[in-house]
């Protein structure tokens, strides 16, 4: 009778635990599979972009590093010369280097911000809403910060690749082992400080103004959700403002990670851009290039937040219908 009631007990308490577990459980599984969800589609949403725009991403970086004094005519010259000498193919040099950068970039740049809108949310009691404007401001730059220090090396090694020629560097590997055998482990992070001071407020700028975007529609429109054309409008607008504000920056990282190949001895960010200001000028010097970045920046960002949204409701759809393993 005792070993009844023993064992009676211990069901009950079995009976009692089991479920807490169970609820533990599942509210890490969804938290993990939520992460997954927002890796993956923020890895297809970098490659999808940069490969769509890769042509005149390389193109704009060749003049950002040169002396050479940019126009739209220009541009379309280089391109078409390029593709004369060297095949239809070669526009997209540099773009291995540009995936194994940008697909863990984008990953880790779009988890990261659901990860800090989340935590943002619940620290000033807004979880499962839409951030103030701050907070929002905050998640975003946070979030590009992230990815940027954890991927920086291979940001370098895309930059150099992108204006060097062929025979210099014959893949990603040979381009770390030359760096570091030639300048020093060191070179990989030139221009690691511009970076990180031009993506605070380009990944601020971008991720507040497509949610800001959103927010307006969802009030104006009373649809939770925008349709795909007006995703590329608000990604588009929201490129145009970050990329505008964050440029120089931009100018000033790719001469210094770009300075062991092109002759320059490029030291600090001040230093730098009185050099490039003293050499060509406030607007032909640091906004070198804008103008293409105001065609290549809106239809990249467009297309990246189009497609990590897209990407991200779809799996959500396929989980609650059973196509994936719960």
């Amino acid at each position: 009778m005792g070993s009844g009631v023993q064992e009676q007990r211990a069901s009950l308490t079995q009976g009692e635990v089991l479920p807490r577990a169970s609820s533990s459980q599942s509210e890490g599984l969804k938290h993990t599979r939520s992460v997954i969800n927002s890796l993956f589609s923020g890895a297809l949403a970098g490659a999808v972009a940069k490969t769509a725009v890769a042509p005149l991403d390389r193109t704009k970086i060749i003049f950002q590093v040169s002396s050479a004094r940019f126009s739209a005519k220009e541009a379309y010259r280089l391109i078409y010369r390029t593709y004369l000498k060297d095949g239809f193919f070669s526009l997209w040099r540099g773009n291995s280097a540009t995936m194994v950068r940008v697909i863990p970039y984008a990953a880790i740049q779009f988890c990261a911000h659901e990860q800090y809108k989340g935590l943002l949310g619940g620290y000033y009691g807004f979880q499962g809403k839409v951030l103030p404007p701050f907070q929002r401001l905050l998640a975003g730059s946070m979030a590009g910060t992230t990815a940027a220090m954890l991927t920086y090396p291979l940001d370098m090694v895309r930059a150099r690749m992108a204006v060097t020629p062929k025979e210099m560097y014959s893949n990603i590997l040979h381009v770390f082992v030359r760096i570091s055998r030639e300048e020093g482990l060191k070179t990989l992070y030139r221009g690691f400080t511009p970076t990180i001071l031009g993506v605070v407020p380009y990944a601020g700028l971008s991720f507040f103004t497509y949610e800001t975007l959103k927010k307006m529609h969802a009030e104006r429109s009373g649809r939770s959700q925008p349709y795909s054309y007006e995703r590329l409008a608000f990604g588009a607008c929201a490129g145009l403002i970050g990329q505008s504000a964050s440029y120089p920056l931009d100018v000033v990282r790719r001469r210094m990670q770009t300075a062991g190949v092109t002759g320059h001895t490029y030291g600090t960010i001040l230093g730098t851009m009185r050099e490039i200001v003293s050499e060509e000028g406030v607007i032909r010097g640091l906004y070198k290039g804008l103008s293409m970045n105001w065609v290549k920046g809106p239809i990249a960002v467009g297309i990246s937040f189009t497609t990590f949204d897209l990407t991200h409701i779809l799996l959500r759809k396929l989980h609650q219908m059973g196509y994936t393993t719960r």
